[in-house]
């Protein structure tokens, strides 16, 4: 069996296993974030301590100080370039030694894997209510396998340079009827991402797991229909690439090609 191997939690959480070192992103452990309720799948309950948290951008949904908080263990937290200051005040002072600051282009190793912080073409703000910024990035990881993890990103220019990979996890969705138009990327557009980076496999990510409380049954189809609709759009656009729709929790564990 293949030691490579990813299992989502719902959202942009998920536990990445590759040459024997574990990543956890964006984890967004909690079943309620401010006007967001989880309505699909488990709480996620994580094996352990993993080695190193990534973060992609500073959005509550995906730098969730509660859920840092609650993982165990002492793992690096990969953060932006600049975000410490958030980790210190919320966190306390050994959170933030415990992190590595990187922009994209720059990058660092865990254990026997290169994680490089990449382009995301998304805003990178905290929310409207404060004044940290940070750019928003995506990450490559680099191991047995070559796996792309977008964070929040639309499609940017540079895509295309991110491949070929082992793995894709795309965001195809959001947690609101408009995110689109707002450094998303949709199913058709994830499609696209797919065709430029030129995965050997992908998992369509971040959609239909937290959804604004009473909109559930108003719109009952962005739970299910982004990913399905992925894996259709990619299946005419990236032929050759094998498509899995995880369910929340299920794991994917493949071969890398190279």
């Amino acid at each position: 069996m293949s030691g490579t191997s990813v299992t989502w939690w719902g959202h942009s959480t998920m536990w990445l296993a590759d040459s024997g070192v574990s990543l956890l992103t964006d984890p967004l452990l909690t079943d309620r974030l401010i006007h967001l309720r989880r309505m699909a799948g488990p709480t996620p309950v994580l094996d352990g301590a993993p080695d190193a948290v990534l973060l992609s951008h500073l959005h509550a949904d995906h730098f969730h100080l509660p859920s840092l908080r609650a993982i165990p263990g002492e793992p690096l937290l990969i953060v932006p370039r600049g975000s410490v200051p958030l980790v210190a005040k919320g966190l306390g002072s050994a959170y933030a030694r415990r992190c590595v600051e990187l922009a994209p282009g720059e990058e660092t190793t865990v254990g026997a894997i290169k994680v490089r912080a990449v382009e995301a073409a998304h805003d990178g703000g905290r929310g409207p209510w404060s004044r940290l910024r940070s750019a928003a990035m995506g990450f490559v990881v680099e191991g047995e396998a070559r796996t792309w993890y977008g964070g929040d990103t639309g499609l940017f220019d540079g895509m295309s340079s991110l491949g070929p990979l082992d793995l894709a996890l795309v965001p195809v969705g959001g947690w609101g009827p408009t995110l689109a138009a707002h450094g998303h990327l949709d199913p058709a557009d994830g499609a696209e991402a797919l065709r430029r980076v030129k995965a050997a496999w992908a998992v369509p990510v971040h959609y239909g797991t937290f959804w604004p409380a009473g909109l559930g049954r108003v719109r009952p189809h962005m739970f299910h229909d982004p990913g399905t609709e992925f894996a259709r759009h990619a299946a005419r656009t990236s032929p050759d690439t094998h498509v899995r729709v995880l369910a929340h929790g299920e794991t994917l564990s493949f071969e890398p090609a190279t």
